[in-house]
């Protein structure tokens, strides 16, 4: 009997084999009841945690994300390329004004040249002129010759009676007259000239004033 029940006595199922396992798919955690995730309830490892498993897809926006993103990239463009208009036209006003600058200077420098040279033939013509020596062709020259000097911007200034300014009179004989009350010029030498507001030369004068 031993034997027939020992023998008859039936060993478990998958005896010696691999140990049966199985996966929980369900949804629903049945100790807490919550939802479970979709990947865990089907028994998905999913990505590790902390990686943005979008991360990886290469794709270009569309749509209108491209197009402002274009929009935005042309208007950045449009911005460098004022500036630098911007820069560029400053740039050549500054040099076209300073140009300006430059020539006006070399212009008044040239006429003051030439007054200069000229002012020995002037101062002679202007003694003829005080002594009523200047008559005929040569009046009408002295005449030209002052239209031509008043183009260029050249002033003949000094006259008798006018007050005594040192800034523009040089006084060559001062005689004192107890009427008077200001320094005035009371004989012109040699006239001054000035081109605009500089001095070429002072007028020589002789001046009268108070005591």
């Amino acid at each position: 009997m031993t034997d027939e029940n020992t023998q008859g006595t039936p060993e478990p199922e998958g005896s010696g084999e691999t140990p049966f396992s199985f996966t929980d798919k369900r949804k629903v955690d049945p100790t807490s009841g919550e939802a479970r995730e979709a990947s865990r309830a089907a028994g998905d490892q999913g990505e590790p945690e902390g990686v943005d498993p979008l991360a990886a897809l290469d794709f270009e926006p569309e749509g209108e994300a491209a197009e402002s993103a274009e929009v935005l990239a042309a208007k950045a463009e449009a911005a460098q390329h004022l500036d630098a208009l911007q820069r560029e036209r400053a740039s050549f006003t500054n040099y076209r004004n300073r140009s300006l600058r430059d020539q006006e200077a070399a212009r008044t420098q040239g006429t003051q040249d030439v007054l200069a040279a000229l002012l020995p033939v002037l101062d002679d013509i202007e003694r003829a002129k005080q002594h009523a020596e200047l008559s005929g062709p040569m009046a009408a020259i002295a005449e030209k010759l002052d239209a031509s000097l008043a183009r260029f911007g050249i002033e003949r200034f000094g006259a008798v009676g006018e007050e005594f300014d040192p800034n523009v009179h040089e006084a060559l004989m001062h005689n004192v007259d107890p009427e008077a009350t200001v320094t005035t010029v009371a004989m012109v030498v040699e006239p001054g000239y000035r081109i605009g507001d500089r001095v070429v030369r002072a007028a020589r004068v002789g001046v009268v004033g108070p005591e």
